[in-house]
């Protein structure tokens, strides 16, 4: 899957509200990692797990599944296996209204439930992380590709 970074960039400034389906509540994970960063960054992140819906995660309450979310989203970033895609598309179409983006994280691609989401006027990223792409977009990633605060005058 090929982006250009202005079409990334566009999607990250205008996303104020991320679903993240699949979050854990497990911080060594990518799917609580990435949450995180996101809602250290600014936006609003809803957890979506039905595992742990009603628990409190990044200050807000787990619910189960996209039709619970009260909130307008603009993005829905998906943690889940790729045969749950088509699934979690169609739900997203269905329950939010005001979606713009959906995202599919590294791993995660889907052809038909990406043309469908598409064909509806959404934007689709496959196999990408937002983490990453903002880090590396906005100018955050460091030596070796960590963003560890820290620049060396040796380089």
């Amino acid at each position: 899957m090929s982006y250009s970074d202005d079409f990334l960039k566009t999607v990250l400034r205008r996303t104020r509200t991320i679903a993240v389906v699949g979050v854990s509540m497990n911080p060594v994970r990518p799917s609580y990692y990435v949450a995180r960063y996101l809602s250290l960054k600014g936006y609003r992140v809803i957890p979506v797990n039905p595992g742990h819906a009603g628990a409190t995660l990044f200050e807000e309450t787990v619910v189960p599944d996209l039709r619970a979310v009260e909130a307008p989203v603009d993005m829905v970033d998906i943690f889940r296996r790729p045969d749950a895609v088509p699934g979690i598309v169609d739900e997203a179409l269905d329950a939010l209204p005001g979606l713009s983006t959906i995202w599919m994280q590294i791993g995660v691609r889907h052809a038909e439930a990406a043309a469908t989401a598409e064909a509806r006027g959404i934007d689709v990223i496959q196999d990408r992380c937002p983490k990453i792409e903002y880090h590396r977009l906005f100018g955050e990633l460091r030596m070796g590709g960590f963003a560890t605060g820290v620049i060396s005058s040796k380089l």
